[in-house]
């Protein structure tokens, strides 16, 4: 079948399972093609293929509410939804989201990228449902991985309580991104290896209704029989101790089992947990034996081969740059120890787990907790590193505010994927940590020009004893700098001048030093003398150098790939007023009040204006209002 022709996935309801087997084949040969060129999430989707497929067939859509937990998995059913025609688009500028968006789809009911969040919407989606007095199901997906969060177990929690009807089903693929860890993913562990369940109690049940009823005590004896065989064959019983009625587990690449399990599901009241086995990047080789979450998601790759297609790349990449300076640094000071939530490999800390294995602590998807073991870590004199990704420690705020900032503990946390990302879009744009942090006493918050820079500034955060400090690093790779031997801290608060000029300055850093410096170059081109300052330090700000130029009334324009509002133009703004030159010429450019969507770091920036002719036209601006005051 031609899948882009799918314009509805109502056919599937006369589909027989030969030719459900026949279009999963395809749906499969069509995403392995189009991701080999867009690149995407090909591991979650190759593994969901029969799954969605038989959701689709045995509901209706959208009357009924498919909640992708994660949404990295929600290719087939955006193919199912009449998408398949703007694959050629996937995660390109102005083309297809990779995670669900309700303005492009009515299937779409809930927009994800974070993860552990369907089952709470699930449940406010069903409290809606029975006020309305309306009677569509409602069907959370939520991964292994992603029931590891928090929120997850709270929402769990809440719908065995409230006993409301829905029916939420577990893809259990014992990945995240990467191999899942912790002791819930073991009690699924024995789930999957213990069988099925329900026939052998309903079988049970069968004998012990032959047994003549002699008095009460048999009858105890007996239900404390089939209760003993529950526990017995699924260890814990973890769901249905929580109100749920456990289904499973099924092979999710077996039609046969999908189909009889969900039609069960749909006929029992309350919760469900319809416990479904698939196997990621299931029909591709080098997907479906990933061990360590490479093909999790991906750039372009080679089908034949599997071989991924790498753009040119001049330095090392900035995860790597960052946790091995860490590895380098914990050889000789034994407090140092590495947290991360479930990003093991995107944050490149499969070094430092080989050589100190029992100093790298993967806690799953679970941000809060990952933000206070580091701080109950640091009240015992350890210099724990939390490698964290920008969007994902938003997740774990309250921590950093109540269990970090404010009991003033050392605690490093390294932020990464800082700035634009790029075709993740909306939910993963790492723009907001500057905001969100630089209102926090006792906090230092920095981001190096260079990875010869950031090195200076991993071991300056590593040897800093005087509270939390964070650092902020890109995503990619470094530009190729020639790197020091030695290491050495830099003085908090200190900033750099890159170039001087004496007609206006430009206040910057990290990943838009390049603009400032090649605007000034333009500028100098037309006789205008800028200075170019590597604002290294975010908070706090270098207030000798701050007012050195603003004694001198020269024009600021500051330069930052994060949010204006509360961001590090307005910290120059604040320290002006302040320091009592509310009369200064200060100008910003960022991110505007906006959440920045899919596309390529370039396309993205040329569409918010924070380019280098805008700089340049800022300062043509400002320069000739300083002159007129004079």
């Amino acid at each position: 079948m031609d899948v882009t022709k799918i314009k509805d996935p109502a056919f599937l309801k006369n589909l027989s399972k030969e030719e459900m087997v026949e279009l999963s084949q395809d749906i499969r040969d069509f995403l392995i093609e189009n991701l080999s060129a867009t690149g995407g999430h090909i591991g979650p989707n190759l593994g969901v293929v029969e799954l969605t497929l038989a959701l689709h067939k045995h509901f209706d859509s959208p009357k009924d509410k498919f909640l992708w937990d994660v949404g990295h998995q929600s290719y087939v059913h955006k193919i199912l939804t009449g998408r398949g025609d703007k694959f050629d688009t996937l995660r390109q500028f102005k083309g297809l989201c990779g995670f669900p968006k309700m303005n492009e789809s009515e299937h779409d009911v809930w927009e994800t990228g974070h993860s552990s969040t369907s089952l709470s919407a699930a449940m406010g989606m069903a409290i809606a449902r029975d006020i309305k007095g309306d009677s569509n199901y409602v069907v959370p997906i939520i991964g292994d991985g992603a029931l590891t969060g928090g929120m997850a177990l709270e929402a769990l929690n809440h719908i065995g309580h409230e006993k409301k009807d829905m029916i939420v089903v577990l893809n259990d693929n014992e990945m995240s991104i990467a191999p899942n860890v912790g002791a819930l993913h073991s009690v699924l562990g024995r789930m999957r290896t213990a069988g099925k369940y329900n026939k052998a109690k309903d079988d049970l049940e069968y004998i012990l209704k032959k047994i003549p009823a002699v008095g009460g005590k048999l009858a105890t004896t007996a239900e404390r029989v089939k209760d003993s065989l529950k526990y017995l064959l699924v260890s814990g019983m973890f769901f249905e101790e929580l109100g749920f009625t456990y289904l499973g587990p099924v092979d999710g690449h077996n039609f046969d089992e999908l189909d009889e399990n969900i039609r069960f599901a749909k006929k029992t009241k309350g919760p469900v947990l319809l416990h479904v086995i698939t196997k990621k990047g299931k029909g591709f080789h080098p997907a479906e034996n990933d061990k360590v979450g490479t093909w999790h998601g991906t750039g372009p790759y080679k089908i034949d081969t599997g071989d991924l297609i790498k753009s040119a790349v001049k330095g090392p990449a900035w995860s790597a740059l960052v946790s091995e300076t860490v590895r380098k640094s914990a050889r000789t000071d034994e407090r140092i120890v590495a947290i991360t939530p479930a990003m093991p490999v995107g944050s490149k800390l499969e070094g430092f787990a080989s050589e100190f294995p029992d100093r790298m602590f993967d806690v799953g998807i679970a941000e809060q907790h990952a933000t206070t073991l580091a701080a109950g870590l640091a009240t015992q004199k350890m210099k724990p590193f939390l490698a964290i990704y920008s969007t994902f420690l938003q997740r774990a705020y309250d921590q950093v505010v109540h269990d970090i900032c404010r009991q003033n503990l050392n605690v490093f946390i390294g932020i990464d994927r800082a700035g634009l990302v790029g075709a993740d879009g909306e939910t993963h744009q790492g723009v907001f940590d500057i905001a969100f942090l630089r209102s926090l006493p006792n906090m230092v918050v920095m981001m190096p020009k260079d990875e010869n820079e950031g090195q200076h500034m991993v071991h300056t955060a590593l040897t800093y004893d005087d509270g939390p400090i964070a650092m902020r690093y890109p995503r990619g790779n470094g530009s190729g700098v020639e790197m020091d031997e030695e290491l050495s801290a830099l003085p908090i608060g200190s900033w750099e001048v890159l170039r001087e000029g004496s007609d206006a300055a430009i206040l910057t850093f990290g990943t838009t030093i390049p603009m400032a410096l090649n605007a000034a170059d333009k500028l100098a081109k037309s006789g205008l003398s800028v200075k170019v300052v590597n604002a290294r330090f975010i908070k706090p700000l270098d207030e000798a150098m701050m007012m050195d130029l603003l004694k001198l009334n020269m024009p600021l324009l500051t330069i930052e790939e994060a949010v204006l509002q509360g961001g590090f133009g307005s910290a120059v703004l604040e320290f002006a007023h302040d320091a009592g030159f509310g009369h200064a010429t200060i100008e910003r450019m960022g991110i505007p009040d906006q959440f920045i969507e899919h596309g390529s770091v370039g396309k993205l920036l040329e569409e918010i204006n924070l380019t280098e002719s805008r700089a340049v036209e800022l300062i043509q601006s400002m320069v000739p209002a300083k002159e007129k005051r004079a």
